[in-house]
């Protein structure tokens, strides 16, 4: 098994099939949700099911770009992000924004992975703490974040 963050989450799992479902499997989980239910906090400095949403939306901003990056520079250097220091502002986005940011950027993002090449794919990058991946490990952490988040949120 790979030691890419979420590695365990996704397990044998077809990366590309998890991002392509994921939106569809949160419309399933906020369709019913209350407003009472998406602000919620599960416990003391837990993410609410808003925050969570925010967050996705969050990442895939950082996705979008890195996959880009990767596609479209010579082993590009990719940065990490402070997820807490993102989320300072999360207050500000409605679940429907959030929601909205999400599908639409995912759509792209898929519309983006369905795209490459079996050498596109092969793209090296660094990750400054994680060292040398390719573009379709991105692909593959995005995969396994979606997992590790939708686990939370459909329970």
């Amino acid at each position: 098994m790979s030691t890419f963050p979420y590695a365990t989450a996704l397990g044998e799992r077809d990366p590309q099939q998890v991002i392509a479902e994921t939106a569809g499997r949160l419309a399933r989980v906020l369709d019913g949700v209350s407003p009472e239910q998406a602000e919620a906090q599960p416990a003391p400095g837990k993410w609410s099911l808003r925050e969570i949403v925010a967050h996705l939306a969050d990442s895939e901003i950082a996705w979008s770009w890195r996959l880009r990056q990767a596609f479209g520079e010579d082993h590009s250097m990719i940065q990490p992000f402070d997820q807490d220091a993102w989320a300072r502002i999360y207050a500000v986005y409605s679940l429907a924004q959030a929601r909205a940011c999400f599908e639409a950027l995912r759509a792209w993002n898929v519309a983006f992975v369905g795209g490459l090449s079996e050498a596109d794919k092969q793209r090296p990058v660094t990750h400054p703490e994680r060292g040398e991946e390719t573009l379709w490990t991105i692909v593959q952490i995005m995969a396994g974040h979606d997992l590790h988040h939708l686990e939370r949120l459909e329970k």
